[in-house]
């Protein structure tokens, strides 16, 4: 078959994007694949910041850009089989076979007009990265979907733990409407809070993704924990991550903390994939009873969620205080999430396109 894949926010570098490039990975070991995209460059920080292997993978030009025109594309698309699309809602009229990819709850998508029910009609399957997002989908727009957990490739390493909080994200995603998504700000009052309470020797680390756009506001947040054992790890790549993940006892996690989730569900993590890493390498995840998190963890065996900061902090002080309870759950966490395999993922997207 000869396939092609587009992913709007390539050049975004987040768990969508190697969602997508780990799609095209999978089928290139038996399939052509074509990536449509304008910028090599953004290819190539996408494959150095997650370790993906595309050298069976064609980058094509970006026949989805506002440039092309829709009789053009449609043309364009007729020597492919199947096509792959990370959608924010709207669906391309192309020729082959259409396979939508949905990452995140949805506000709107393409379905009240007739021309939106024929390009819906012409869809042969929806899949989602989570329960929660289908959840949404499926009651908004009345869709069927399915759910194909991302891949987490764990990588742990034989290191010593130490006595570290970890939180892993990427700093304020503006474009989604949100300056503090991750809720950094938030988990760092916290640890404050825990310290001036009279907690000592353990530190908090934020390992975050920065862009250029965003290091003023960054260089702020920073300045809130001068004075606190409070660490910060900027744009390291996956096998630096894996040192602090496996180093570190208790992970932390808050995204949808304070928010309306049944009005903005987006705001809640889709899924977690830095939870799964973490548990992958023992670390015990202390997080927000919200979103995808609530399908990674079983409370009280595999980890804790929280529903408020009082939770969070009682939670996280209840592992400090008990070692055999911290390694024990560290032990469930490492065995429960190795279903998040990427064999598991590549079998489930062949099963799905082909």
């Amino acid at each position: 078959m000869k396939i092609g894949i587009f992913d709007p926010y390539l050049d975004d570098l987040g768990g969508g994007e190697k969602y997508m490039m780990t799609i095209a990975q999978c089928l290139s070991l038996k399939h052509k694949v074509d990536v449509f995209w304008d910028n090599p460059k953004d290819l190539e920080l996408l494959l150095k910041r997650f370790s993906l292997d595309l050298s069976k993978v064609k980058l094509t030009g970006n026949i989805f850009s506002p440039k092309i025109s829709t009789t053009s594309r449609f043309i364009k698309t007729m020597k492919y089989d199947a096509i792959i699309v990370l959608s924010d809602g709207s669906i391309p009229i192309v020729f082959p076979k259409l396979f939508i990819h949905i990452q995140e709850p949805l506000n709107r998508m393409q379905n009240n007009s007739l021309l939106d029910k024929v390009k819906l009609s012409r869809v042969n399957s929806f899949f989602c990265n989570s329960e929660y997002t289908k959840h949404f989908i499926d009651k908004r727009f009345f869709l069927k979907t399915h759910v194909v957990y991302p891949p987490v490739d764990l990588h742990p390493k034989n290191i010593k733990k130490e006595n570290i909080i970890l939180h892993v994200g990427r700093f304020r995603i503006k474009n989604i409407k949100n300056d503090d998504f991750k809720k950094q700000n938030v988990m760092i009052k916290v640890f404050k809070k825990m310290v001036d309470n009279g907690l000592t020797n353990w530190k908090f680390v934020l390992a975050v993704s920065v862009l250029d756009k965003d290091i003023k506001d960054f260089e702020e947040m920073k300045k809130t924990a001068d004075n606190y054992p409070v660490e910060f790890l900027v744009n390291k790549l996956n096998d630096k991550l894996w040192d602090i993940y496996s180093k570190s006892k208790i992970y932390w996690h808050a995204s949808g903390f304070g928010e309306d989730l049944e009005k903005h569900p987006e705001f809640a993590e889709h899924f977690g994939i830095s939870t799964v890493e973490a548990m992958g390498a023992g670390a015990v995840p202390v997080v927000i009873n919200a979103g995808g998190q609530k399908e990674i963890i079983k409370n009280g065996n595999t980890g804790f969620l929280w529903s408020s900061l009082e939770e969070l902090e009682s939670k996280t002080l209840l592992l400090i205080n008990d070692e055999k309870k911290l390694s024990e759950m560290s032990k469930n966490a490492k065995i429960s999430v190795a279903k998040f395999t990427s064999e598991n993922f590549c079998s489930k997207i062949n099963e799905l396109i082909t």
